[in-house]
């Protein structure tokens, strides 16, 4: 049996998206997605937990974001989990489980955005398992 790494996500950005570019001058941004959900209790309470997700774009669709997406901006990921490990200068271990995109589509209307989709990552070649830094914003940056 095939194994199956695909990741869809809907959220929306805690802070403006981190664009920077390789020695090689590859664009490669880092955005921090919160996703909300909403649960009922037995009792029938309704409960609401937010998880944050870091994902990782890269080339054009890298620099498209930078350019049209914002903190509080809503936006849709298609893309794969990508688990990286590094030791930092004091020789502690450290790693990170992140969202590689394939895709972004901006869902934000009227600030321009008209739901139109990024380039897809996947038609510039973009690195299977490529350098990116993790964001390291709080988790305590919730855009609403």
């Amino acid at each position: 049996m095939p194994d199956l790494n695909k990741v869809f996500l809907m959220g929306r950005l805690t802070k403006d998206p981190e664009l920077r570019y390789t020695a090689g001058g590859a664009a490669v941004a880092n955005l921090r997605v919160a996703i909300n959900r909403v649960y009922s209790l037995q009792s029938g309470e309704k409960k609401e937990e937010v998880c944050y997700v870091t994902v990782v774009v890269w080339r054009k669709t890298a620099e498209a974001v930078g350019e049209f997406l914002h903190k509080g901006d809503p936006l849709f990921v298609e893309g794969y989990l990508q688990s990286r490990s590094w030791e930092t200068e004091d020789k502690q271990k450290r790693s990170v489980m992140e969202v590689v995109a394939d895709r972004i589509q901006f869902l934000n209307r009227g600030k321009g955005g008209s739901g139109e989709s990024a380039p897809h990552a996947e038609d510039e070649g973009a690195p299977q398992g490529g350098p990116a830094s993790s964001s390291s914003g709080s988790e305590e940056d919730i855009p609403f």
